[in-house]
């Protein structure tokens, strides 16, 4: 008898932005606690609610214009379509809010 293994490694260090958390070799998504918004790391788009419905752009809207993407703290969630359950994530992580001192890609020490 034979056994065979197949390994299915995933990396997309070079497609996260520098103000994401470091200590992820893959990151599909991350959520925003301060401002409830994910961040789809592969089409580099913003997930926010507006008047009701989940809208994807390349950048944040004016309200949240005073919101520092490499201060604020993020979640790195692997889920597919996380918004659809917005309120586990903002239950789950609403501590997390104003939170501060995370380090990021770009001032990581790491080659």
């Amino acid at each position: 008898q034979s056994a065979s293994a197949q390994i299915s490694l995933s990396l997309n260090i070079g497609s996260q932005p520098e103000w994401g958390p470091v200590g992820y070799n893959h990151a599909d998504y991350y959520y925003m606690p301060d401002i409830d918004t994910y961040y789809d790391v592969p089409a580099h788009q913003y997930v926010y609610l507006e008047n009701n419905r989940w809208i994807r752009r390349a950048s944040l809207p004016s309200r949240y214009s005073n919101y520092n993407v490499y201060n604020g703290y993020k979640v790195v969630v692997n889920e597919r379509n996380p918004w659809t359950r917005d309120n586990v994530y903002r239950t789950k992580y609403a501590n997390y809010k104003g939170r501060s001192g995370q380090t990021i890609i770009r001032d990581s020490r790491d080659v």
